[in-house]
């Protein structure tokens, strides 16, 4: 399987920095990240690269309430969430408000879910005036406090040492075995759980609770017709929220993180609500990541049909999933199981496409055809040439074309050669990702 990418949660009081750390750890990440077209919303994870190694950073952050009693609540529910779901736990205090309650019995209940906690002191602006101050902090008994400073940027080098010292090894990420890895998403009372149950159902032949590395959240294995399966079960949510916001951002950190240990993610979709925006935020998510991808609406029994529905739906989510026309769409039934062992076939598809290889020469000889079909785009007199495409890997496929002039590969022209691999290897059910190259005619540079 893929190595799975460690999760680091930045947990804290409102105003303490959390939103200034992240941005400054994204770096220019965040302002040239295009965001997948179709979706908008807040950023609340990153990718992070420090010293070889990338993590995804997730801010637990965002209501911000007027009374104290609230904040603590907020807060509890923010570490709740960090402890489920991440390898490594950064609690953010600030030295120029000091030590509070409030921080006092959050960093109580982090100690006690035995995850790796970093301390970190933001707003230290001057260490030789302020490093007394950063003393009180030792009160928290959480080990040594990290004084940075986010809007400066000092200090971060050392945290992100700290945060590598503690990241699964590459080892551990890789020691489960080569069974496939099944997310099951989409938004809460959608029936994740009873689709899951269902497709455990007669099949748990030898079902193994396989907790993650260092995560509450269960996967559940499970074997059919020999083949051996792991699903992961983004549902679990404590309480209903009384908030919808904090119920969403509970949902998205939830779904980055069963999506990073995943190879296919299966989003479910409410057929009696139809597709909304929230689905395709989730989606999204799968999308960014280079996930195999199966859309599957459930609750179809509910529906009237006549002999549109079908047609009338599958336009309505390929509209709003626009950014992801290759994922594959099925309507299922938790309740009746209705084309639920036609979901085991799916994943069976998607799971061979996401890894498939394609021999160069054979890859060189569809690209060339297709060139042939349709002449590559040309500017100023000056035309594209493709010299040499390779498959530089796989999980999801990738290829790298080398041509003249990388400015004269058109978007458009990509996906004409994106469709015409399809054409000719399927992939259904994954996204391809091109890397292109410039190479001079004579081969120097």
């Amino acid at each position: 399987m893929a190595k799975r990418k460690a999760v680091v949660a930045v947990v804290g009081r409102p105003n303490v920095g959390k939103s200034t750390l992240f941005n400054a750890l994204a770096g220019e990440r965040l302002s040239i990240v295009k965001d997948t077209p179709g979706i908008t919303r807040d950023r609340l994870y990153t990718d992070v690269d420090w010293l070889d190694r990338t993590f995804t950073l997730i801010d637990t952050g965002g209501i911000e309430p007027e009374s104290k009693d609230i904040i603590l609540s907020q807060m509890r529910e923010q570490a709740q969430i960090a402890i489920d779901t991440a390898d490594v736990i950064l609690f953010m205090t600030d030295v120029k408000q000091g030590l509070t309650d409030a921080d006092s019995k959050v960093a109580d209940m982090l100690r006690r879910s035995g995850k790796p906690i970093i301390l970190v002191v933001n707003k230290v602006d001057s260490y030789a005036k302020q490093m007394s101050d950063v003393y009180e902090f030792y009160n928290l008994g959480l080990d040594d406090p990290y004084p940075i400073s986010a809007a400066e940027r000092q200090g971060l080098g050392d945290l992100l040492d700290k945060v590598l010292e503690y990241l699964p090894g590459d080892a551990s990420a890789e020691e489960e075995d080569d069974a496939p890895r099944i997310a099951v998403i989409g938004k809460p009372n959608t029936g994740k759980s009873s689709i899951i149950n269902r497709l455990l159902g007669e099949n748990r032949l030898i079902v193994s609770d396989i907790a993650g590395t260092t995560r509450d959240a269960v996967d559940t294995g499970v074997k059919r017709n020999g083949k051996e399966y792991v699903f992961i079960d983004t549902a679990g949510l404590r309480r209903k929220s009384k908030i919808k916001e904090e119920l969403e951002k509970y949902m998205i950190v939830r779904t980055v993180s069963a999506v990073e240990r995943c190879d296919t993610a299966v989003l479910i979709i409410d057929a009696s609500e139809g597709v909304t925006e929230q689905d395709a935020k989730i989606a999204g998510i799968a999308h960014e990541r280079g996930k195999g991808m199966i859309v599957a609406v459930n609750k179809w029994d509910l529906i009237e049909k006549d002999n549109k529905t079908v047609k009338e739906f599958t336009e309505k989510i390929r509209n709003t999933l626009s950014f992801m026309p290759y994922a594959e769409l099925m309507f299922i039934s938790a309740k009746t199981g209705q084309r639920l062992p036609k979901l085991y076939e799916t994943i069976d598809a998607v799971v061979e496409n996401h890894a498939q290889r394609i021999q160069t020469g054979v890859l060189n000889e569809i690209i060339a055809e297709a060139a042939a079909l349709q002449q590559p785009p040309s500017d100023k007199g000056k035309r594209l040439k493709i010299f040499y495409s390779t498959q530089a890997s796989v999980k999801p496929p990738t290829f790298v074309i080398f041509v003249n002039d990388k400015e004269l590969m058109h978007f458009s022209y990509q996906r004409y050669l994106e469709n015409k691999l399809r054409e000719a290897f399927g992939f259904q059910g994954t996204p391809l990702r091109f890397i292109i190259r410039e190479r001079k005619e004579d081969g120097g540079k």
